[in-house]
């Protein structure tokens, strides 16, 4: 099992792997080949012998503006206040290894180590346990709701501080 960055060769898998576990929310390609370009550093692939079998996109944004589903970013702002975690992905072959809460670990560190005071993501499929076992918890952001609403009914703002 190894996390490793992301490169443009690796987008059809990530592609595919996002097909399967998140069919009921699907994005183009170009916006994963925009989450790439535009903060490599917040993307990794999961390798497990040898095959892909997961991936995560996080960047740094502004608090409580999430972006759109399957919507390119433009650029990222200047001055984001939050660190976004904008999928992870595992295939059912990768969960309970471990490489989830190794990923999240990491990606926290570089968020901190970036200077970020807390990260931000919204939880869909039923990941609100997973989440709240790594310390996110949800956010009361009442002006959301229709956004929220746009990703599933149950979705979820959650945040971490990270000082």
């Amino acid at each position: 099992m190894h996390w490793r960055a992301l490169t443009t060769l690796d987008l059809p898998a990530v592609e595919a792997i996002a097909a399967k576990v998140h069919p009921n929310f699907p994005e183009d390609a170009a916006v994963f080949a925009e989450r790439l370009r535009l903060y490599p550093e917040g993307t990794r692939l999961l390798e497990l012998d040898g095959q892909p079998s997961g991936y995560i996109l996080s960047h740094p944004w502004r608090f409580k503006q999430l972006p759109e589903l399957n919507a390119l970013l433009g650029a990222l702002p200047a001055d984001a206040d939050t660190y976004y975690l904008h999928d992870l992905a595992l295939l059912p072959a990768a969960r309970g290894t471990g490489a989830a809460a190794m990923i999240v670990g990491d990606i926290l560190r570089h968020a901190r180590a970036a200077g970020f005071a807390n990260m931000s993501l919204v939880a869909v499929n039923g990941s609100l346990p997973f989440w709240h076992k790594h310390g996110f918890r949800p956010v009361a952001a009442p002006e959301l709701a229709d956004k929220l609403a746009s990703y599933e009914t149950a979705a979820r703002l959650l945040s971490k501080p990270l000082v």
